[in-house]
């Protein structure tokens, strides 16, 4: 049986498995996928990334026609094996993975292009990790209703769209953002044509300290089921905030996850307003498995 040299990382707590195939040599399908990401029969973790240079693989196209530079793809899948369009969190770890073995260069105040079924997205290296620009957000998606297990009634949510689909709801207090069993899928009515993540947040007492907005979140993600973190989660959680905030509501916040906290800014662009994530991006461990 071929073997598979991997490396586990995370992004507070939000885990993925990493190897390279640079030319694409490697085509796992979507039960091997799974398998890999299984917590008691494979490696374990939250989604898989492969690297691989986006002129190996027909998705790469898009991303080179947007950015020549864009010479390394983020092929990431969720645990169940079905592929995603983009993860906050996993293309920091991606970046770190890149660097620490010497697959790009990336010094201070440098930034590096990679390529994702969402778009490209820009990297950068700062003092608590890594800070990717996600690009231009939208309210995407309506407001549908959310009803979860344990919360007595449905709720209405925002739909963000941040290179994949989010689905935000806000609850009253901590007790009832802990009550909420997101082992199980929350439902959406209508239901998201591509299926979504689900966000709950609830405001930190004060909500804006500093200048800077404050709130709590857990998510069930649309794949892979709850997970500690999602980076694209925090950045539509805090937009939805923001808008739920109204005018003079801050363009800068922490969003307090149960792996650790993330940082989001937006700000505006040539193109309309982007939103960037930051935080910690971990290489914890290396091995080899057989598929």
């Amino acid at each position: 049986m071929p073997e598979l040299h991997f490396t586990k990382g995370h992004g507070t707590g939000n885990d993925f498995v990493l190897f390279a195939d640079p030319d694409g040599l490697i085509d796992l399908t979507p039960e091997q996928l799974a398998a890999i990401a299984d917590r008691h029969f494979g490696v374990g973790g939250d989604g898989i990334i492969r690297a691989v240079r986006s002129r190996s693989l027909p998705d790469g196209a898009a991303a080179l026609a947007e950015d020549e530079s864009a010479e390394w793809f983020m092929d990431y899948h969720n645990a169940d094996g079905s592929p995603s369009e983009m993860c906050g969190n996993g293309i920091r770890v991606y970046a770190r993975f890149l660097v620490d073995n010497g697959l790009v260069e990336l010094g201070a105040g440098q930034t590096i292009a990679i390529g994702t079924r969402g778009g490209v997205r820009d990297v950068q290296g700062n003092s608590s990790g890594f800070q990717v620009d996600l690009g231009r957000w939208s309210l995407d998606g309506g407001e549908p209703l959310v009803r979860a297990k344990n919360l007595q009634v449905a709720r209405p949510g925002l739909g963000i769209n941040v290179g994949n689909p989010h689905v935000v709801v806000a609850l009253s207090s901590d007790a009832e953002l802990d009550s909420a069993d997101l082992t199980f899928i929350p439902v959406l009515e209508p239901e998201a044509p591509e299926g979504a993540n689900v966000e709950f947040v609830v405001p930190l007492d004060p909500m804006v300290k500093d200048g800077v907005g404050r709130i709590r979140m857990r998510v069930h993600e649309r794949g892979s089921g709850e997970t500690l973190s999602c980076g694209t989660g925090a950045a539509a959680a805090a937009l939805a905030t923001r808008h739920w905030a109204g005018p003079g509501a801050p363009n800068q916040w922490k969003v307090e996850v149960p792996g650790g906290t993330l940082g989001v800014r937006m700000w505006a662009a040539e193109d309309g307003e982007h939103v960037s994530l930051s935080g910690p991006a971990d290489l914890v461990f290396e091995g080899t498995l057989q598929i």
